[in-house]
């Protein structure tokens, strides 16, 4: 069950940060959720890809260690 749940948490990393990052791409003043983050336009792509990865890399761990249990195909 905590590998579902990990694995969901990494999907919406990935899904929530890409579509920031599309976001900033098209409108540059547009900042979303990172818009905290120093270094202007190019430190806010950078920290959206970031956590891109970082929900691919969660996802992806999951999913590799519930198929080792055995509960994926």
């Amino acid at each position: 069950m905590k590998y579902d749940a990990l694995q969901i948490v990494g999907a919406v990393l990935m899904v929530v940060f890409a579509q920031g990052a599309f976001r900033i791409l098209v409108n540059h003043d547009n900042t979303g959720l990172l818009g905290w983050v120093p270094g202007g336009f190019p430190g806010r792509l950078l920290a959206h890809l970031a956590l891109v990865a970082v929900g691919v890399l969660i996802g992806g761990y999951a999913h590799s260690r519930a198929k080792a249990l055995g509960r994926r195909g």
